[in-house]
């Protein structure tokens, strides 16, 4: 093999002799690729937390406490407490303060609590599905930018042979090699995005379902408990 070839298809060496416009995409491409990564590694410790908190309190709350006792715990570590013990705390709240209004009904008091729960729901899965988003964007577009950044390179490489009398491979290599790397770079950003997304997407499923579940059951809780003290 020619080594000036070889030099002229380094890597790092296309990369800084790219034009402009790849230089560009190249770097779109691998500031995306960093923010995913930082967005994926956020969102793993943050749904590990998420998890552990959830499964934690649950074990607490079916092993037969005193939800009161729960109750003030919560209350008073609110802003560190999970998902699942804000919802709770929320609810229960909402509980105590109908029942001190006089001339309700039981249905009130439990439709009350439980609009008071979903709406704490609703915002703690906002918070779980934070930056989801932008991973999605990244796994969707990430590619075609890719590509874009190809087709120009290959282009301007195609240009450049109209100006000479002889193509050869040697003369249209690097043009096609430094199209080819931003194609390799929009995949390299691209999949990682769209796997993270996928499983956190998972996962936020799973603890939304037990969350959805925990609303029923603890209002079906509360009013039992409401039926019997009558």
């Amino acid at each position: 093999m020619n080594p000036e070839l070889g030099q002229d298809l380094s890597l790092l060496h296309l990369i800084i002799n790219a034009s402009l416009p790849v230089q560009l995409v190249m770097l779109i491409l691998l500031f995306a690729s960093m923010m995913s990564w930082w967005y994926i590694f956020i969102k793993m410790f943050a749904l590990k937390r998420a998890l552990t908190v959830t499964n934690s309190f649950e074990k607490e709350f079916w092993g037969g406490g005193d939800i009161n006792v729960m109750y003030k715990r919560v209350a008073a570590e609110r802003e560190n407490a999970g998902e699942m013990e804000r919802i709770f705390e929320a609810g229960f709240r909402e509980f105590m303060k109908l029942r001190q209004q006089s001339g309700l009904s039981l249905n009130v008091i439990i439709d009350g609590t439980r609009r008071a729960m979903r709406a704490t729901y609703q915002r703690e899965l906002d918070g779980l599905e934070s930056h989801l988003a932008f991973l999605a964007t990244v796994g969707s577009v990430s590619p075609y930018v890719g590509l874009f950044g190809t087709v120009w390179g290959i282009m301007l490489a195609f240009q450049g042979l109209a100006t000479v009398a002889q193509a050869t491979l040697a003369q249209v290599a690097p043009g096609i090699a430094e199209a080819l790397i931003a194609t390799a770079m929009g995949l390299f950003s691209a999949i990682p995005a769209v796997v993270g997304y996928n499983r956190y997407t998972h996962d936020i499923d799973r603890l939304s379902n037990r969350m959805e579940s925990f609303i029923e059951e603890f209002s079906n809780i509360l009013q039992r408990q409401t039926i019997k003290a009558v």
